[in-house]
């Protein structure tokens, strides 16, 4: 006997329920009384539910399909929806930025006024210390005078003095004589008459020298009084500047005269001697030593960047710990980005000396301006730079253009400040300087 292959076994089971399911049928039709058949074969019979399969089949399809693509037409119209919403936000953003925009133009023109007018206020305080020192130059010379005056009567009385010890020995010497002595005493006492006469005079005059001399020195004590106390005054209103930007008016003054260091102990005030005029002269030396020090502190100050790179921009990324935007990362961030318009013009904050103009890594082109004092400021990611190496920078000079070179996610600057090379908040800085132009 053949043996039969596993195969050949499920082929057979298979042809079996296949015949068992849909065996020979006949399709019968009775017309006036006759009666006719149409044979189905097992193969049409195959074919017609195939068929109906395929059909029931594609038709849950499409309609399975049709429900689907409503619900993705469904998410689209809410997702339009929303984005429309979100674009009206942006727009009043837009308007929100370009208010504060206005806003901080009109804050930069009258901080420059104000600067101006602190710097007017400064020629006024050196020319009334001028005309100080030409009144001090004057009283002193009639100080002199007065001092020649009074030792010249000192030395009169002490002649009439003289002459009066030499009277009162003759009129002794003369006693035997009365007739004599008479006479010579009628002359002493006229003579002595005369020099108490004289010498009364004279010390009216000396009183009078010596008031006169009194009242000028009061009005000169009063008048360098005025002037050291508005000098303190801008000494205290840049200091107040210096201290909104994070800094000390001591350190800047270190950075950039170099003062020497290893220096103390106790503080001893010199008290002014009887003398005329000391006391106007300790008083116009420490008007001196405050003159100088708001020279030295406003020398500082024009070297502080106290204004914005950009003449209009917006915040993309502040100072400190943010997230990264290409990693998505937590990092630091030692600088300001500020973003504009594309090709926007760009300007140095302060002046200075251009130290690096060129390709940088990450930061793309870049600018690097040392201001003095400790101070650089940098710009980064430009996409054109205007100077170059060494070139001595004015205030507010056009430097480059805004771009996105580098590391960079779209047309911004990233700006920098650091003080003996340690970073430093950028709008500290400009916030100062809004402060020293509203005053």
């Amino acid at each position: 006997m053949r043996e039969q292959h596993p195969r050949d076994g499920w082929w057979g089971r298979i042809a079996r329920w296949v015949r068992r399911l849909f065996p020979q049928r006949h399709i019968f039709f009775h017309t006036k009384g006759r009666i006719s058949y149409i044979p189905v074969s097992r193969r049409a019979q195959i074919t017609l539910v195939t068929a109906l399969v395929l059909v029931g089949a594609w038709s849950a399809f499409t309609s399975v399909s049709l429900v689907v693509h409503e619900k993705v037409l469904a998410n689209r119209d809410i997702d339009i929806v929303n984005a429309r919403l979100a674009y009206q936000s942006l727009l009043g953003e837009v308007v929100e930025y370009q208010r504060k925009f206005t806003s901080i133009t009109l804050d930069l023109e009258e901080n420059h006024a104000l600067m101006l007018h602190l710097v007017e206020r400064n020629t006024v305080l050196r020319q009334n210390l001028k005309s100080v020192a030409h009144r001090l130059t004057t009283t002193d010379e009639e100080r002199k005078e007065v001092i020649a005056v009074r030792e010249h009567l000192k030395g009169q009385l002490r002649e009439i003095e003289d002459r009066m010890s030499a009277l009162a020995n003759r009129n002794f010497a003369l006693k035997g004589n009365l007739g004599t002595v008479e006479v010579d005493l009628q002359t002493a006492l006229v003579e002595r008459n005369r020099a108490l006469f004289e010498g009364n005079r004279m010390r009216r005059h000396i009183n009078d020298l010596e008031t006169r001399l009194g009242e000028l020195q009061e009005a000169e004590l009063e008048s360098v009084q005025r002037l050291t106390d508005r000098a303190v005054a801008y000494i205290e209103s840049m200091e107040k500047v210096v201290r909104l930007t994070g800094l000390t008016a001591d350190r800047l003054l270190e950075a950039d005269t170099g003062l020497p260091r290893g220096q103390g102990g106790p503080f001893i005030e010199v008290e002014p001697d009887a003398l005329p005029a000391d006391r106007l002269k300790a008083n116009l030396s420490t008007l001196n030593a405050r003159l100088q020090y708001s020279q030295a502190l406003e020398s500082v100050m024009r070297k502080l960047p106290l204004s914005a790179p950009l003449d209009s921009f917006s915040i993309t990324s502040r100072f400190g710990k943010r997230r990264d935007p290409i990693n998505r990362k937590w990092g630091a961030h030692f600088g300001v980005d500020m973003g504009n318009v594309f090709k926007s013009p760009l300007y140095v904050t302060a002046p200075g000396v251009v130290t690096y103009a060129g390709w940088s890594g990450k930061y793309g082109k870049l600018i690097e301006v040392d201001h003095g004092a400790g101070i650089k400021t940098r710009y980064g990611h430009l996409y054109k730079i205007l100077v170059k190496k060494g070139r001595h920078l004015k205030f507010h000079d056009k430097i480059g253009l805004l771009g996105s070179t580098g590391r960079s996610t779209g047309a911004h600057v990233h700006y920098e400040i650091t003080f003996k090379g340690k970073p430093k908040n950028p709008m500290k800085f400009i916030k100062a300087g809004r402060h020293v132009f509203q005053e």
